[in-house]
């Protein structure tokens, strides 16, 4: 399978998961964004290397590649292997120069292990079809009374009740204001119904 490279395009606070971050990543030479809930402790690690702030006591993050590279260990890259009921799987590549291994990994600890090591993060394309949000360059106007442009629709509303065109004009609008939960939510409700 080919795989498609991704880059990391920003974190903001989950408001549907409390504690919970959405860390985005995005095709590196497209134009689609896969949006990965991940927890709290994980988000402040990524948070801090992408940063490069210092921390008095190494995160564990830290640690773990400290321990690596004592022993040659280096992490190749970081591959999204599986999507499966709204959870993300992840491996690491990893050479000690004479032998590869793959180790099983959460995906928020592998990306948060992939900033350190400077390795490459990829998915595969079914993964992207299945999890993944378009970003359109030319977005349509919305017409008044459109429930895009209505605010007043709150975070926990059940998106069964709107037509599929409004439900297509409300992903375009949650991506474009970066409300990727409200994003994924919706997005979950269009695969619903195809």
């Amino acid at each position: 399978m080919e795989k498609i490279r991704l880059e990391i395009i920003g974190m903001s606070y989950s408001q549907s998961q409390s504690g919970a971050y959405a860390l985005i990543l995005g095709e590196k030479d497209g134009k689609r964004r896969l949006p990965i809930i991940i927890g709290g402790f994980e988000a402040q690690s990524i948070a801090i290397e992408l940063e490069k702030i210092k921390t008095p006591r190494p995160l564990t993050h830290d640690l773990f590649k400290t321990f690596a590279e004592s022993f040659d260990i280096r992490i190749s890259e970081v591959i999204i292997n599986k999507f499966s009921e709204g959870v993300f799987y992840a491996v690491l590549l990893c050479s000690n120069g004479k032998k590869e291994m793959e180790i099983d990994s959460r995906t928020s600890d592998a990306i948060a292990l992939a900033i350190r090591f400077g390795c490459p993060v990829y998915t595969y394309e079914s993964i992207m079809v299945a999890a993944g949000i378009l970003m359109e360059e030319d977005q349509e106007n919305t017409k008044p009374g459109n429930p895009i442009e209505d605010e007043s629709v709150p975070e926990e509303t059940s998106f069964s009740e709107y037509p599929l065109e409004d439900l297509n004009q409300m992903l375009q609008s949650a991506i474009e204001n970066e409300e990727y939960e409200k994003a994924v939510r919706i997005r979950d409700e269009i695969k619903k119904r195809k």
